[in-house]
């Protein structure tokens, strides 16, 4: 998959949102990132890894047995690719470049608190699979009406026919549901006694109410008795009276969280006691919520194909963007979530009810209807209100399958979301529609459907595959016939109308309602890289089935070049060395040949060893300069060439001049009269380095005449007196006198006159 990131965009788009949450010892308790940790210019993001585990390859008997095995395979992918990220964020934490680590197994992610220069850091790791946001998500409202006198069930409970179910002592007893909400108001009498109890039974991510249920905003509340709520008020208010429930307060005491913490709170839903051996996985999750950012945005899809692979349908409310078209907010628009919109009790939709399509493979949104207007349930202080919204219809499909559940136990998701939209009430147009979905949830007609109808289930596999552009993919598309069914199932692709690709199905229908196709997808050399959603629609007469998948289309393979050292020095005559590394990008395993420019003859050659990189791999770069190499900063490029694709990186070469002296003599000129003595200052200063000592002469001296040096030798920078002594009988004139300096093979001269009078 794309690498989402650039560094200069992320410091727009991950900024750090204002909501603050403690942290806890383990990954199963841990809270989110701290914003009181966060410093001046760090980010909040989500680094997801590029290897995933495929819940479709987790199979089991059973659905605890299922849910076992997937979150020990969850655990150990984390545990085995996240260690190297891991150590490299600690000593960055250590540098004082991020503020907070949580490894999230669910995802196989990791949420962080860092400055943007990490996140560039991990954006290049070869195992990031893209970085996203760690968006701030706000709490639904809810909407409050005057109670209304109660019956002794009341209308909307009727209208899902739950009493049915009751009467056949189906009432949701054996079975565990679970919210995703504000919390819930434990200590209310239609709520206290069918708490589960026990330390793997509450979870708060923000730290605020660790282990007591709470709720300060209600709306959570509100839910949980639409679920399970009792006759304590003189009125039946619940669908599942006799289930056990367990909460997530994912939402802090002022209506807010984070991305982050959602996903813990998945994560926590399919193990809560941190034990996978041990069942205590809720039956059935309600999501009264919704993300504020439209189109498809698939950040939890991960989670929700976990939580259905363990047989936990995710429930989620459409929302009350309505009545304009492809209002279901992600994640309800998900192809995994199990979206729910709004009607009255007589069955009209409410105008407020979020419709589609989904933005997602622009599937059916939402899929079901249940009553949300004026549904009278508990509120928080023991009361009881009146509530309206897409927030109270969720729970109602929840708690029928709380009912169903109890007399099927091992049921699949799909084959729980089959029978909740095959046996729904036809509401609107006919058939599945974008305002009503497949209808209003029946408990009764769903249970008569499974203990009976002839149906079919379909899967794909791998859930998730990846090419480039111009390549191919497979998946397995298997069709398994339920209850006597043999009927010939017909398979569709939708999901790339528009997009350059062409795809086949083989075979196009499976005969007899049992078997397998295979779905070959091949890309265009011009579709941009990026992830695609498909839906497999296979039906037969009137029933129709989906399976989802994913085509992650990736960017070609390519290459990259990086030098170490980007700069280097040398004395001129002398050479130096640069180790050319080339980096392979998205599979490339091609031929890299390597080549030098910006180096003038005047200064010297270069050499590669090897000319030619084979695969990932490096070369070394050799500079010999010349002895007569101008000095200066020379700005170099390496560039590599594989086939059509060429890329260059460049270095710099600092020449220095060799080691060497210079010898100056002051006064230029001196006149004395015979038989006195003449003295000049005689000074080395080093050029390049130069650090030997300098043996000094001198020539041209008149007859009768002698010179002496003090001291001589000199050093490398240091001087020396020069005392011309003349006699009597010198002969007068003017001499030009050469004084020589020697160190080695370096020989330099300055010229002196003496004048004799």
């Amino acid at each position: 998959m794309r690498r989402t990131v650039v560094a200069a965009a992320l410091a727009v788009a991950l900024m750090a949102s204002g909501t603050a949450s403690p942290r806890a010892g383990t990954a199963s308790a841990d809270a989110g990132p701290t914003a009181s940790a966060e410093r001046a210019g760090m980010v909040r993001a989500i680094v997801v890894l590029r290897s995933q585990v495929d819940p479709n390859t987790v199979v089991a008997p059973s659905r605890h047995r299922r849910t076992v095995a997937l979150v020990r395979a969850l655990r150990a992918r984390a545990g085995a690719d996240q260690t190297g990220m891991l150590g490299l964020l600690a000593r960055r934490r250590g540098q004082g470049l991020v503020a907070d680590v949580l490894p999230l197994w669910v995802v196989n992610a990791v949420a962080i608190v860092a400055q943007p220069s990490v996140i560039a850091e991990l954006a290049a790791r070869p195992d990031v699979r893209e970085i996203r946001p760690d968006r701030a998500v706000q709490a639904p409202p809810s909407t409050a009406g005057p109670s209304t006198t109660a019956a002794p069930v009341e209308p909307n409970i009727a209208a899902v026919n739950a009493p049915a179910l009751w009467s056949l002592g189906l009432t949701g007893q054996g079975t565990v549901v679970a919210t995703m909400d504000t919390g819930v108001d434990g200590s209310h009498a239609e709520l206290t006694a069918s708490w589960r109890g026990g330390s793997n039974s509450w979870y708060d991510p923000n730290g605020e109410h660790p282990a007591t249920p709470t709720d300060v905003n209600g709306h959570g509340t509100a839910t949980m008795g639409v679920l399970v709520g009792g006759s304590a008020g003189g009125t039946s208010i619940g669908v599942a009276p006799g289930a056990k429930w367990i909460a997530v307060k994912i939402f802090n005491d002022h209506g807010s969280t984070t991305t982050s913490r959602i996903h813990l709170g998945f994560q926590w839903l399919l193990d809560p006691d941190g034990n996978p051996a041990t069942p205590d996985a809720p039956d059935v999750v309600n999501n009264s919520w919704s993300g504020s950012i439209g189109g498809c945005n698939l950040d939890f899809q991960p989670d929700l194909r976990n939580l259905r692979a363990a047989g936990i349908l995710p429930v989620f409310s459409a929302g009350n963007y309505g009545p304009d078209p492809s209002t279901v907010l992600s994640p309800a628009n998900n192809p995994e979530a199990l979206s729910v919109g709004a009607v009255d009790d007589g069955g009209v939709i409410d105008p407020s009810s979020s419709r589609g399509p989904s933005a997602c493979a622009q599937a059916i949104a939402p899929r079901l209807s249940a009553p949300g207007v004026g549904v009278r349930t508990t509120d928080l202080y023991g009361g009881y209100r009146d509530v309206s919204g897409t927030s109270l219809a969720a729970p109602h499909v929840a708690g029928v399958l709380a009912l169903l559940l109890g007399a099927f136990p091992d049921l699949g998701a799909d084959r729980q979301q089959s029978a909740l939209e095959s046996a729904a009430v036809d509401l609107g147009e006919p058939g599945p529609d974008n305002t009503y979905g497949h209808g209003r949830v029946d408990a009764l007609a769903a249970y008569q459907w499974l203990a009976t109808a002839p149906d079919f289930n379909v899967a794909a596999s791998p859930p998730e595959a990846t090419t480039v552009p111009g390549g191919t993919v497979t998946y397995t598309v298997a069709v398994s016939g339920v209850h006597g069914f043999a009927g010939d199932v017909a398979l569709a692709l939708g999901g790339l109308s528009g997009t350059p690709a062409t795809w086949t199905i083989t075979p196009a229908v499976i005969a007899g309602g049992t078997g397998s196709a295979q779905v070959a997808v091949t890309t265009a050399s011009t579709i941009a890289a990026g992830t695609y959603p498909l839906t497999l629609t296979a039906t037969s007469g009137g029933l129709s089935r989906t399976a989802v998948m994913l085509l992650v289309v990736s960017p070609p393979p390519d290459f990259g070049l990086v030098a170490a050292p980007t700069s280097a020095g040398v004395v001129a005559g002398g050479s130096t060395g640069y180790t050319i590394g080339v980096t392979g990008l998205n599979g490339f395993t091609g031929t890299v040949g390597l080549s030098l420019s910006g180096l003038p003859a005047s200064v010297g050659t270069g050499s590669f060893s090897p000319s030619v990189v084979v695969r990932p791999g490096s070369a070394s770069l050799r500079i010999a300069t010349s002895g007569s190499a101008p000095p200066g900063t020379y700005a170099l490029t390496v560039t590599g060439t594989s086939s059509s694709k060429s890329h260059s990186t460049g270095i710099t070469l600092v020449v220095t001049p060799a080691p060497d002296f210079s010898l100056t003599v002051s006064p230029s000129a001196a006149t004395v009269q015979r038989g006195q003595t003449a003295t000049y200052a005689v000074s080395t200063s080093t050029i390049g380095g130069f650090a030997g000592t300098v043996a000094l002469s001198v020539t041209g001296l008149p007859t009768v005449s002698s010179a002496s040096f003090t001291p001589n030798p000199v050093g490398a920078a240091g001087a020396s007196t020069l005392r011309v002594n003349t006699a009597s009988r010198t002969p007068r004139g003017t001499f030009a006198m050469v004084i020589t300096g020697t160190s080695g093979s370096l020989v330099h001269q300055a010229t002196a006159t003496l004048i004799v009078r």
